[in-house]
């Protein structure tokens, strides 16, 4: 009986203040979809840092002909087969390589005629213009910076260039978007407990009356205040519900099919099903309880029991 009572005043409460509710519904389902999103991004960039930090390379650029005209690293003239030998000689000494590529300038022609053929530059390159190289893999990408001491400055050693710092730029601008969508997320977060709190209050003023009665008659507090509660509890759910929706339908046409990012950026490792599935616990979690600990505190202040 009294949890039919409970019911039945969910549905009158969540009917006679439909629009306060329909508002506390979607402002839960946007801040709730951010709050995932922010989640699934965060791990879309720890998935992309583990799978390009263990492809990154170190590269050791030697002096050629052309550079010793121009490059003032360059001033000693062409890199010579002695100090190319030394050079590898003290890349396979070092414990933090794992394994050394060299790439002669016939090779770096080839790759950027490859990679840039149609580009109006590369009809002017020969081979000879192009920079013979070792390609270092580091078994910690962090520890760029021991080769560039080594090697940076070195007789024959035009640069020393890290991979890693580029990717560091783009994690960055990552990292940035995501803080920015949890700024939002935040603030649509504090706009749906703004209006659960002030549903609450009108709701409860709304059946002061009623209450007033169940007061007299010796009904508990937690008797009179737990529709109140259980109304907020409801919208937060169906909020929560929504944003789950949200989240499973962005996977769907952003990466496996609509934009099918999945197929056009091959060399992004995207993020599977499951980093999305063990997300949507979480949210409906907070949907259900975010809501019912924000209306069982505003009942404290707005209705005396």
């Amino acid at each position: 009986m009294r949890a039919q009572f409970v019911l039945s005043e969910i549905g009158v409460g969540l009917r006679r203040n439909l629009t306060m509710t329909f508002a506390v519904i979607v402002s839960v389902a946007l801040s709730l979809a951010l709050f995932g999103g922010s989640l699934l991004m965060s791990d879309q960039v720890s998935t992309m840092k583990g799978y390009w930090y263990d492809k990154v390379n170190v590269s050791i650029f030697l002096c050629n002909k052309s550079d010793a005209e121009s490059d003032p690293n360059c001033a000693k003239g062409a890199v010579t087969d002695d100090q190319k030998k030394q050079i590898k000689s003290d890349l396979d000494k070092m414990s933090v390589v794992q394994t050394v590529t060299y790439e002669s300038q016939d090779e770096a022609y080839k790759h950027y005629k490859e990679q840039f053929g149609d580009s109006p530059l590369a009809a002017s390159l020969t081979p000879d213009q192009m920079q013979e190289s070792y390609r270092i893999k580091l078994k910690d990408p962090e520890k760029y910076q021991v080769i560039a001491t080594a090697f940076d400055g070195r007789d024959g050693v035009q640069s020393v260039q890290d991979q890693k710092g580029i990717l560091d730029n783009l994690f960055g601008l990552l990292n940035g978007m995501n803080w920015a969508a949890r700024a939002v997320m935040a603030l649509m977060l504090v706009v749906a407990l703004m209006l659960i709190v002030n549903t609450v209050r009108v709701s409860a003023f709304s059946r002061r009356r009623e209450t007033g009665i169940m007061r007299l008659v010796g009904a508990s507090g937690f008797y009179i205040q737990a529709p109140f509660i259980a109304e907020a509890a409801v919208a937060g759910l169906i909020g929560g519900t929504v944003a789950c929706g949200f989240l499973v339908i962005a996977r769907y046409f952003i990466i496996d099919h609509g934009l099918a990012l999945s197929e056009k950026l091959n060399l992004i490792n995207f993020i599977g099903w499951d980093a999305v599935l063990t997300k949507l616990p979480l949210i409906l979690a907070t949907s259900l309880l975010m809501p019912a600990l924000a209306a069982f505190f505003a009942l404290r202040k707005y209705l005396k029991v």
